[in-house]
């Protein structure tokens, strides 16, 4: 009798154990669709309030222009500036004022336009040696590096909220003093005798004795010359 009472006690405990984690499952999978649609309702609304943008190119691309080119690039300057933009100074200036200061990166690539030489440019003398009459050197990219060009600071008056192409003026202007900046330090000088000494080192290994640089302006006397075909 007692080990029938036993029994029948464990079969009642496993019971209530069975019945009990039934109950639980049954809540937990009542409850999941609850949580889906919340997770669901919460990525919805963050995908409203901060959307992805969506960059479609048109599959139609329209060449304007082919050239071909002959530069040869020399030297290039990485230059940083501050630039301060400004707009609505003055005694409302706490009231209308607009003003931003902008770090600017830039990169500046100077060099030779070798498709300027003329048949003229190039000549050998009788004693074989050769004379290049280079062009000028130029500026061929001036450009500002918008991955490392930040707004820093920005302030504006209590009644407005700003001038919107104040930015697009300060990068528009930190372009032409990035330029400017080059031109002052000198890299057109510096490019003009890069040419010279990498076109000596093409010349020389081609087994010319020497090779002369001439200017319009460098007054030197003009030797017996041998154009070159």
């Amino acid at each position: 009798m007692r080990t029938l009472l036993i029994t029948l006690a464990v079969l009642a405990t496993a019971a209530i154990l069975v019945g009990t984690w039934l109950v639980v499952r049954t809540v937990q999978e009542s409850v999941r669709p609850v949580a889906d649609l919340s997770a669901g309702v919460s990525t919805q609304i963050a995908g409203i309030l901060h959307p992805t943008p969506t960059i479609v190119p048109d599959p139609v691309t329209i060449v304007r222009e082919v050239r071909s080119l002959a530069r040869l690039e020399t030297i290039q300057y990485t230059v940083e500036k501050v630039i301060t933009a400004e707009t609505g100074q003055g005694p409302l200036g706490f009231l209308f004022g607009d003003r931003l200061l902008f770090i600017a990166h830039g990169d500046v690539i100077a060099g030779v336009d070798l498709g300027q030489l003329k048949p003229g440019d190039v000549w050998v003398d009788a004693g074989g040696r050769a004379y290049i009459r280079l062009p000028e050197a130029e500026i061929f990219v001036a450009t500002l590096d918008n991955q490392k060009s930040y707004v820093y600071d920005r302030q504006t008056g209590l009644l407005t909220h700003g001038d919107m192409s104040l930015e697009t003026d300060a990068r528009q202007a930190a372009e032409g003093q990035i330029r400017q900046a080059a031109l002052d330090d000198g890299i057109l000088g510096q490019a003009q005798l890069n040419a010279e000494n990498t076109l000596y080192g093409l010349l020389h290994a081609l087994a010319i004795p020497d090779i002369i640089f001439v200017t319009e302006n460098s007054g030197a006397p003009v030797p017996a010359m041998t154009p070159t075909p």
